[in-house]
């Protein structure tokens, strides 16, 4: 009896232990902004500035994503390329900043 119950505990610690994995992050949970020139493309900055070649403000970079498929993700709208639903802008959340 003592083994059967030291088992049925072994396996339900076990199930426990190894059952606990990381979800996936959205994709908007860890997106640093970027930002890019709306004139050159390729002048692109991880924070706000003035576009080299033009002098340009930099604007926020959008980013888009599948409804369904948060692991797809493009700078450009366009389609998943798992399911072909159209990806939709993903809005940054506000910053609870006080001031």
């Amino acid at each position: 009896m003592k083994k059967t119950i030291m088992l049925l505990m072994a396996v339900t610690l076990s199930i426990t232990l190894f059952s606990q994995t990381d979800k996936p992050a959205k994709a908007n949970s860890t997106k640093m902004e970027k930002y890019v020139c709306p004139m050159h493309s390729d002048v692109v900055s991880n924070q706000p500035g003035k576009c080299q070649k033009c002098g340009m403000d930099l604007s926020k970079a959008k980013t888009y994503s599948c409804p369904m498929h948060s692991d797809i993700v493009s700078n450009k709208k366009d389609k998943c390329t798992k399911c072909g639903m159209d990806l939709t802008e993903v809005k940054s959340k506000p910053s609870n900043k006080k001031g």
